[in-house]
């Protein structure tokens, strides 16, 4: 699972029938440097399977893969990317180094 941040949404002309309303977001995943400055290491975007309605600016936790469809057991869904969690606050120390 990683944290990914919602830029935007996605409109289908075309989808599987087993996908029938569902929404989709687009989203970057993020390095752990940019937890703390969001101009910094930031992924590729991807589609998201989103349905807990996350906006654009909302930090979430993103499921790939096989986890991705996991939710859906025993159904199948051809899905690559889920949004598990929308996140209200992340808080992350980072290990000092002593020299």
């Amino acid at each position: 699972m990683r944290i990914a941040e919602v830029i935007g949404k996605v409109t289908l002309s075309t989808w599987h029938p087993s996908l029938r309303g569902a929404r989709w977001a687009v989203a970057v995943p993020l390095a752990l440097e940019a937890l703390s400055d969001r101009t910094r290491g930031r992924g590729e975007p991807l589609v998201v399977y989103d349905e807990l309605n996350a906006d654009a600016g909302c930090l979430i936790a993103l499921s790939e893969s096989a986890e991705a469809s996991a939710p859906f057991y025993p159904d199948q869904k051809p899905i690559d990317a889920y949004n598990a969690a929308i996140l209200d606050h992340v808080h992350v120390e980072l290990p000092t180094v002593g020299i």
